[in-house]
């Protein structure tokens, strides 16, 4: 959103550019980092990856305080040059401000020069870089947001924790300089994602979007001591089942089930943990559904984005929208729909599979009954900290969705439309060293393949491995690997969608080496 609080002639730059670097230079520890010592400077931007150097990190030449005075005057400018021109889409208003950053730099970095403190043009390219990442992209954000490596970003107000898929968890600048700034910044987010009305506002305290990347972001304000946040990247985007293999989370023995168990149209629940790459491998899983099949998918926020995949199935994509914070005069909040709400249109767009992102809350009996059905192939995720509590994780929503439902009929809806759990586990050993001193490092990997095959005793479904860890002769494998339990008919069905019967009769899979962790499994 553009900032148009008018220039103040009064001001004397110089000084305040010679003052803050005077300050900036007195504190010893910078205050912005595009490029710490423990990032990677691989996603970043070329011009700010430049100023990389792993034996003396780069800095800007400015702080923050500049920064903001630099973004203002180019924000009027390029709100004056859009007012202008009513036809301004927003690429051609990136385009004209990165014109205007241009100028407005180039006219500091001679006032700067004056002052007796030349700039080098990797200095000047990496404040101009600075200042439209604060106009048009995520702020201070936006060189973790860059960073390939980065899984998570967790701020609690000036408190900011970076954790990595490749080493420890690490410490960070304050991503604003006062709560309000962050909350301002979140909101800035929101805005430039165009995702209807959603901010983080008293009246809506808690805020769950997008970003550009792929990146969800969950944020709380006003209802929490300090602004909360809480930002998970998607790493991985346009892989299949190939590239998890190369990268270890399964092997080829469980990608060639995987294949035929989509292709088979059997119903499969993605299960695990936060973290562990569900919605990787669901979105892996998705790729093998034949390109003309129609495919509805339901989520929170888009993170499967399987409608931008040219290689994927068609596909109606539907996202829940949240409220505007206030209540209708029959207490429900305005403007929200749920995935719940969506459900019944989504089923009228003449689908042949469904898939949900996420199952968290009463979107779980249609979901199910879509599952029931349908000609089957329906998938989705859950969070369960075992394959066996997924079944009472899933009666539990089923019971919590206010519909009246039974227990009994709970389990019986779950056993009659579930065909698959897989279990994804995560192993993380990053804070750990080996005793020949290499770091340690998270492992990702399937460890179950549950089958559901009917209703067992007490009313509640029964279920087999069809892959789990294996244990035998002194060999511990805690991947999954095929254990040849596996219902006729569903083998059957199987075949017919491809698989070869061989591979449910290697007792260890198809895993190459043995899997290095520093802590025996």
């Amino acid at each position: 959103m553009t900032d148009t609080r008018p220039e103040s002639p009064a001001t004397d730059y110089t000084a305040l550019f010679t003052q803050a670097l005077s300050e900036h230079s007195a504190q010893g520890a910078p205050v912005l980092r595009p490029v710490p010592a423990q990032v990677s400077p691989a996603g970043l931007p070329q011009s700010v990856a430049a100023l990389a150097d792993a034996s003396a990190p780069a800095t800007l030449p400015v702080g923050h305080e500049v920064l903001a005075e630099l973004r203002s005057r180019a924000s009027v400018k390029i709100g004056e040059a859009a007012g202008a021109d009513a036809s301004m889409t927003e690429q051609d208003r990136r385009q004209r401000g990165q014109s205007i950053i241009r100028q407005v730099v180039s006219e500091w970095a001679t006032k700067y020069a004056a002052s007796g403190q030349d700039l080098t043009p990797q200095q000047e390219r990496a404040v101009r870089e600075a200042v439209f990442d604060e106009l048009f992209r995520a702020g201070r954000l936006q060189p973790l947001l860059d960073d390939p490596n980065v899984e998570n970003i967790i701020i609690y107000g000036d408190k900011v924790r970076v954790d990595y898929a490749d080493r420890p968890t690490r410490t960070w600048d304050p991503i604003a300089k006062t709560d309000r700034d962050l909350i301002n910044l979140i909101n800035h987010l929101a805005r430039m994602q165009g995702q209807g009305e959603r901010a983080l506002t008293p009246a809506t305290p808690n805020l769950n979007l997008r970003l550009a990347d792929g990146s969800r972001l969950a944020a709380s304000a006003y209802v929490t001591p300090r602004p909360s946040i809480v930002i998970r990247r998607h790493r991985t985007r346009g892989q299949g089942l190939d590239d998890l293999v190369r990268w270890g989370t399964i092997d080829a023995s469980l990608a060639h089930f995987l294949r035929a168990a989509v292709k088979g149209r059997k119903n499969i629940i993605v299960v695990g943990s936060q973290g562990v790459g569900k919605t990787s491998l669901l979105r892996a899983m998705a790729r093998e559904i034949p390109r003309n099949e129609r495919v509805g998918t339901l989520e929170s926020e888009y993170e499967l984005h399987l409608h931008e995949d040219p290689e994927g199935p068609e596909v109606v994509a539907y996202e829940g929208r949240e409220s505007n914070g206030e209540r209708g005069a029959d207490g429900k909040l305005q403007g929200e729909l749920t995935l719940s709400d969506l459900f019944p249109q989504l089923l009228r767009m003449s689908l042949r599979r469904v898939i949900v992102g996420e199952v968290r809350s009463k979107e779980v009996v249609p979901m199910l009954h879509a599952m029931n059905e349908g000609e089957g192939g329906s998938m989705a995720t859950l969070h369960a900290r075992s394959p066996q509590l997924s079944i009472e994780r899933l009666a539990t929503l089923c019971l919590e969705a206010g519909i009246g439902m039974t227990e009994a009929l709970a389990y019986r809806l779950i056993a009659q439309a579930v065909d698959f759990v897989v279990y994804v586990r995560l192993v993380d050993e990053t804070e750990l060293v080996g005793p020949d001193g290499k770091p340690g490092r998270k492992h990702r990997f399937v460890s179950h393949v549950m089958e559901i095959t009917g209703i067992g005793e007490g009313g509640r479904p029964s279920y087999q491995m069809v892959f789990a860890p294996r244990e035998q002769d002194g060999r511990r494998e805690p991947r999954a690997v095929p254990h040849g339990n596996i219902s006729q008919a569903c083998l059957e069905d199987l075949v017919r969608a491809g698989l070869d019967r061989s591979v449910l009769q290697r007792p260890w899979g198809s895993w190459g080496a043995p899997l290095e962790t520093v802590v025996p499994l």
